[in-house]
């Protein structure tokens, strides 16, 4: 959904040594929203805009917080922005 290079340039990253690390990232990512918002992969693709808004957040909170985490900030973050199509909220 999100290439390597939509996220190094929402990263602001213009060189290659973190590719892998991106990547990886984004990969986490996918799994923190999908798992969040209770998505199976259909519901993860038929949600394309807000699952793109929140993947980027993570991979930027992650990108940018990889020493020092506060994991519970961004699930709390993270809820609300998936509130709306997160499977038995509504």
């Amino acid at each position: 959904m999100i290439t390597l290079k939509e996220a190094k340039n929402y990263l602001r990253v213009d060189y290659e040594e973190d590719d892998k690390l991106i990547l990886s990232l984004l990969d986490t990512a996918k799994n923190l929203v999908k798992d969040i918002g209770r998505m199976d992969e259909e519901k993860f693709t038929r949600n394309e805009d807000t699952v793109r808004t929140a993947m980027l957040f993570a991979l930027g909170y992650l990108y940018e917080n990889r020493s020092s985490p506060d994991y519970q900030g961004l699930m709390l973050s993270l809820r609300a922005i998936l509130f709306a199509q997160r499977e038995g909220v509504i």
